[in-house]
């Protein structure tokens, strides 16, 4: 067995030095840890991340050595190797990986001085930018959620924000989907944007732009996408029950994780419905409400929107738009709803088109960028 130490500081620098010890089998590192805590986990494993993702269900994935080094190696094998800036929380599986790409490429990561902005973004940027004596310029890579890269392009008018995002030879964004009109207004600055998916369990994103990374595989049974890799978590520290139903082994030993995830995989590329726990039933009709939410963020003012789910009187449930106040509405409330109603309607039927709009003053949000689907849920019920 190895000593779980829990990971109380925010220093990336102190982070990294004691993940590289992790990464050595000297220990394994907490993040998120609760006072129920076990002080000690199966020789092997480098970290124990607590997660409860939007769904508020706490979860503690244990990820080995071999599982993050596999990922960071097959991330390298794909986009390249170089200096990486942290953006995101060390406690988030994103935010993680940065540093152990970073100690793997045998390079320090830089990090955001105080809170994220375009500004902060841009001065930690072009510091990177400044070669060594004697060395030329670095090839640079960060992570960021599809908020802060909305941020980004938002402020992208000013020369060092601009200047900064163009300088990555990618930036991943992973977390939740990413709009396709944030994804074409980064495409047209020359900005190069990786989608990324996958999660605490797989650590980290391990399907680049729809593909695999190199030594995973993706299929999809009854509908729910399934990955497999050494990238793997070994499960979920003390809940084995919740270890065998998510984790499955097939006729072959193969080991599969079970993403909770609609999907499909057409020549080689993963595409991801939703979730198929984020489903409402209106009317006797089953609903995605990720796949309403797709496409009601292609609406111009609704690239963040988040949809939730409520019940109705008339049909059991419905769908609700919830969109931050600061975003710019380029029409009226009633306008734009009726735009979102019409573009769902259109492909997915009448019977998916949301019910209300609502606008709140900030939308919550996780430690790790996503929405708090369950907290804007409740708020939405509180207006009621």
């Amino acid at each position: 067995m190895a000593a779980l130490i829990p990971t109380e500081t925010d220093d990336p620098a102190e982070v990294r030095r004691a993940l590289a010890r992790a990464l050595d089998g000297r220990a394994a590192l907490g993040f998120g840890m609760l006072a129920d805590a076990p002080t000690e986990v199966p020789d092997g494993i480098a970290a124990v991340i607590a997660t409860s993702g939007s769904s508020g269900i706490p979860k503690r994935v244990a990820l080995s050595a071999e599982a993050l080094r596999s990922s960071a190696e097959a991330t390298a094998s794909r986009i390249g190797s170089g200096r990486w800036l942290l953006a995101l929380p060390t406690g988030y599986v994103a935010g993680l990986q940065v540093l152990v790409r970073s100690i793997l490429a045998g390079t320090e990561p830089s990090s955001i001085d105080g809170r994220f902005s375009p500004v902060s973004f841009a001065e930690a940027t072009l510091a990177m930018l400044r070669p060594a004596p004697g060395a030329g310029l670095p090839e640079l890579f960060t992570s960021l959620v599809p908020a802060q890269v909305a941020t980004l392009l938002d402020a992208a008018d000013d020369t060092a924000v601009r200047a900064a995002l163009q300088a990555y030879r990618a930036i991943l964004v992973g977390g939740q989907s990413l709009p396709e009109p944030l994804r074409e207004r980064a495409a047209d600055l020359g900005v190069r944007l990786v989608r990324t998916y996958g999660s605490t369990e797989t650590s980290g994103g391990c399907v680049y732009d729809g593909v695999p990374l190199e030594s995973v595989t993706v299929r999809a049974v009854d509908g729910e996408l399934r990955i497999a890799g050494p990238m793997l978590a070994e499960g979920y520290l003390e809940d084995r029950t919740l270890t065998a139903r998510t984790f499955l082994r097939d006729e072959h030993g193969i080991r599969w994780y079970r993403t909770g995830d609609l999907g499909l995989v057409e020549d080689g590329v993963v595409r991801v419905h939703g979730r198929a726990d984020n489903v409402i039933v209106s009317g006797g009709i089953n609903i995605s409400l990720d796949r309403v939410e797709r496409i009601v963020r292609r609406v111009p003012g609704l690239h963040e929107a988040v949809v939730v789910g409520i019940d109705d009187e008339r049909w059991g449930e419905a769908s609700v738009i919830v969109v931050a106040r600061g975003e710019v509405l380029r029409r009226s409330e009633g306008e734009q709803l009726e735009q979102a109603r019409d573009a769902v309607g259109d492909e997915l039927g009448k019977h998916a088109r949301p019910a209300r709009l609502i606008i709140v003053d900030e939308l919550a949000v996780l430690a790790s960028g996503k929405p708090d689907r369950e907290s804007i849920r409740r708020a939405v019920l509180d207006l009621r």
